[in-house]
């Protein structure tokens, strides 16, 4: 009687643990809610020749224009959107269109913003290559970068700037004076509000920001008042890594389409995730390799107009381009 009682315990304790496994299970890890999408065609190899590239990390679309940050080529290259090579401009240097390692890109009204890593500077540029003007400079200081990684640009012209080693996001007028910052310069934290490298920005329809928390492995979203609104990736959202849905193994690049679906480059997972406004879990693509619809460290990723999704290939050295499956 006594070993049946304690069966019946056993088998209790046994289903209440897994009851609260399955509970977790879809607490944290989300199912998809549409399909994944295709590959369409890649385009790259490694060198330094035209359509080649040495680590490309940043991209951006705009019109029928495809631009790409070739971050060791220290240039940007200009592509048709089926990959067709239309011109390169930038060299290596601290001068007025001259490049330190570029990385993500944003355009905004016919201008294309170049985050400097290595000039610790945000470089404008016409569309055509002509430099434009230089924000900003070395330091830890109000309007000041150690090695920014990625820009956004507001409707009303501030910018938005991911400061990766001051771990930190400025936010600067067009002209480069400080606003305000979300994070304590040069503190890495892991609680809302802080950050562990940014990496990248993007800003939505509505205004809302968009933070690629890189090695907190999260997105953080802030309003148009500086509010943080939510933030998401793994358990919680507090630097728990891992390759499950929803979840990032380091985000290094962000970006947001004109419906306000959030896509985020999953660098370690090799993968492309895809959200809605709200954080919800939509859809992810990609896998680890080198053959077609795979990745070596998936970097960045843009969005055309027609929903159409280009992605820096890091490792592989190449452009993917992606379009959604039904």
């Amino acid at each position: 009687m006594k070993l049946n009682t304690a069966l019946k315990v056993g088998r209790n304790i046994i289903i209440a643990v897994a009851a609260v496994m399955v509970a977790g299970w879809l607490a944290f890890v989300p199912s998809a809610k549409e399909a994944p999408y295709a590959f369409v065609t890649a385009w790259g190899e490694k060198g330094s020749a035209p359509e080649q590239f040495n680590d490309p990390t940043g991209i951006a679309v705009a019109g029928d224009e495809v631009f790409v940050s070739d971050s060791r080529n220290n240039r940007i290259q200009v592509f048709d959107l089926d990959g067709h090579f239309k011109r390169q401009f930038g060299s290596p240097g601290k001068g007025p269109g001259q490049l330190g390692r570029p990385m993500n890109l944003t355009i905004h009204e016919g201008e294309l913003y170049v985050a400097e890593y290595f000039n610790d500077r945000i470089q404008v540029f016409s569309l055509d290559g002509q430099s434009i003007r230089l924000i900003g400079k070395s330091g830890s200081g109000p309007g000041e970068f150690n090695a920014p990684g990625g820009v956004a640009v507001a409707s009303n012209g501030d910018l938005l700037v991911a400061d990766f080693y001051n771990q930190r996001i400025q936010n600067l007028k067009a002209d480069g004076n400080f606003v305000r910052q979300w994070g304590t310069t040069g503190k890495i934290g892991i609680w809302a509000g802080e950050f562990n490298y940014p990496t990248d920005v993007a800003i939505g329809p509505d205004g809302t920001l968009y933070t690629a928390d890189g090695y907190n492995d999260r997105i953080q979203a802030f309003g148009p008042d500086g509010t943080l609104q939510r933030k998401w990736g793994g358990p919680f959202a507090i630097n728990i890594f891992g390759p499950f849905n929803g979840w990032f193994a380091t985000v290094t690049g962000v970006t947001v389409d004109q419906k306000g679906n959030v896509f985020a480059a999953d660098f370690y997972n090799n993968r492309i995730q895809k959200f809605a406004t709200d954080g919800t879990f939509l859809t992810r693509f990609g896998t680890k390799g080198g053959g077609p619809g795979q990745f070596d460290h998936a970097i960045a990723v843009a969005v055309a107009d027609d929903g159409t999704v280009f992605t820096a290939d890091f490792g592989n050295n190449r452009i993917e381009k992606w379009q959604q499956g039904k």
